[in-house]
């Protein structure tokens, strides 16, 4: 139930992240220093990543699945924190010496414009996908709030999302994350402490679960048939199947790495070994926020039904056990918990982060995927159709586009909105992964030894083939098929020398490596 104090909560908490933002935000006085900074310390790094990275996807999304699949829910934040590790302790030293500011000039540097363009437009379907499921997560906390349906939560939380875009986004994700993570960490400590605390337990959520599918009905609704079904389920971290459960890491691991917003965090450190450090924390904290949304998934399953199995219970004719409640879906579980189980002051407080984190995170990305859209898609074809001026002002079409993305969103949040957030988080990351991890290493670390022609090519042919996976349910995920093709298309035909041979390849190689004992 919403009280005051609830609304207060939320009311002071959003001001207070937007306070910090724009006095943070004062400070930015370029393009330049807007963009990279290059003076953040540590614990700037690790706020502007986990700003990002602890966004609805890892709570609301990560107590979502493990209402349905137990302790393997888990992974998403796991593999968030590995891609952490991996950025810090591989990537940071060669995407600071490459002297690019994005991954794509990388990449466009190594192999020419039209891999960067190609490169955009993949990632212009990435990063839709995560859009996507911040209108989810939104829908979730708004219809949680206020008792709105799926489709007005969805239209609302698309609204605020390009309200915030309009107000300017927040302006110091560094300063703003470390506030959020702050907050974020204590909340959910304090909700992980409450659930173990409440339920005694690992063997009390056990016995919450178990009480809950003693309900025929509802355990074949859920594809339950044995106690020992049910054990698996809840208490295996592989619930889903080794390749699924490892193959969704591994999408978090190489999309943390192959996303510009985490690398744009290494760039923005005042040096290498600040940039590292900062990666690590982050990479420290993030497992810790998923096991405490972990344990609430849990919780919630053993204390909730959704309305689907409601219905279910009421076909077979079933009644609600007693003590048990009902959520819209299971997409409302987190903020249910929050609403039911928490004191008001602190469930405001925590409803508060979250909101302006998702929102954060989804303006940040509407805007990102409006700029691809109007700079290299729509400039691409101005200039190649010979059009030298647009009856619309590149803001007017920016501002336009960021309508038509959201609009398109809440279109494809109703048509998956029994998907789950996390599922579309491993699609969403491990396309970006698809479409440059190979490009991107190779040109770091192998440059001048292969076809620009065969690079290009791998990037539609490995983003296809993980599509084709995923739409077709291949055995294991699909993110195997995606980093296979686009490897094979690469190495299929090259004859290329070594790269010692090239004479862009071998500048580049020889001044990263008389750089490099200089930013350890």
């Amino acid at each position: 139930m919403v009280s005051i104090v609830h609304l207060i909560g939320v009311t002071l908490t959003i001001a207070l992240l937007l306070v910090v933002s724009w006095l943070s935000g004062r400070k930015v006085k370029d393009a330049h220093s807007f963009s990279i900074g290059g003076k953040s310390g540590s614990w700037m790094v690790c706020g502007a990543m986990l700003g990002t990275l602890a966004g609805g996807q890892s709570t609301i999304g990560t107590a979502q699945l493990a209402f349905h699949f137990g302790v393997s829910a888990w992974w998403f934040t796991i593999g968030a924190g590995l891609g952490a590790l991996v950025l810090g302790l591989f990537y940071a030293g060669p995407l600071r010496r490459s002297g690019c500011s994005t991954l794509l000039e990388i990449v466009s540097r190594e192999y020419g414009r039209k891999a960067e363009t190609v490169g955009s437009i993949l990632f212009l379907i990435g990063i839709f996908i995560s859009i996507m499921s911040q209108v989810l997560s939104s829908s979730a906390m708004i219809g949680s709030l206020f008792g709105m349906s799926t489709l007005w939560a969805s239209i609302t939380g698309a609204v605020l999302i390009l309200l915030m875009v309009l107000f300017g986004g927040i302006r110091s994700a560094g300063a703003g994350g470390i506030v959020k993570l702050v907050l974020l960490y204590l909340c959910s400590l304090a909700a992980g402490i409450v659930v173990w605390h409440v339920a005694g337990g690992l063997s009390g959520l056990r016995d919450g679960v178990d009480t809950v599918y003693h309900s025929p009905a509802l355990a074949q609704f859920n594809g339950l048939t044995d106690i020992e079904s049910i054990h698996h389920r809840y208490g295996s971290p592989l619930a889903r199947g080794a390749f699924k459960d490892l193959g969704g890491c591994l999408s978090l691991v190489l999309g943390v790495v192959c996303t510009q917003s985490y690398a744009q965090c290494i760039w923005s450190a005042a040096s290498t070994p600040k940039a590292r450090r900062g990666a690590l924390l982050c990479a420290l904290f993030m497992p810790i926020i998923g096991a405490a949304c972990t344990l609430v998934g849990i919780y919630m399953r053993g204390h909730y039904v959704t309305a689907d199995e409601l219905r279910a219970l009421q076909a077979a004719g079933e009644t609600l056990p007693d003590g048990l409640g009902v959520i819209e879906n299971s997409a409302q579980a987190f903020p249910a918990f929050i609403l039911q189980h928490l004191p008001a002051w602190l469930g405001g407080l925590m409803l508060g982060t979250m909101l302006i984190n998702i929102l954060g995170c989804g303006s940040g990305l509407s805007l990102g995927a409006s700029t691809i859209l109007v700079r290299d898609v729509y400039g691409n074809f101005k200039r190649r159709m010979g059009m030298t001026a647009s009856p619309l002002s590149q803001l007017a079409q920016t501002r336009l586009s960021i309508v038509g993305i959201l609009a398109m969103a809440v279109i494809a949040t109703l048509l998956f909105r029994s998907t789950f957030i996390n599922d579309l988080g491993f699609l969403s990351l491990g396309l970006r992964a698809v479409a440059i991890l190979f490009p991107l290493c190779f040109a770091l670390w192998c440059p001048g030894r292969f076809q620009p022609s065969r690079v290009l090519l791998s990037m539609p042919i490995g983003v296809g083939a993980m599509l084709l996976a995923k739409f077709t349910s291949l055995p294991g995920d699909a993110v195997y098929y995606g980093l296979a093709a686009s490897l094979l298309t690469i190495l299929s035909h090259n004859t290329t020398p070594h790269p010692m041979l090239s004479r862009k390849g071998a500048k580049f190689f020889l001044t990263t490596r008389k750089t490099k004992k200089y930013n350890l």
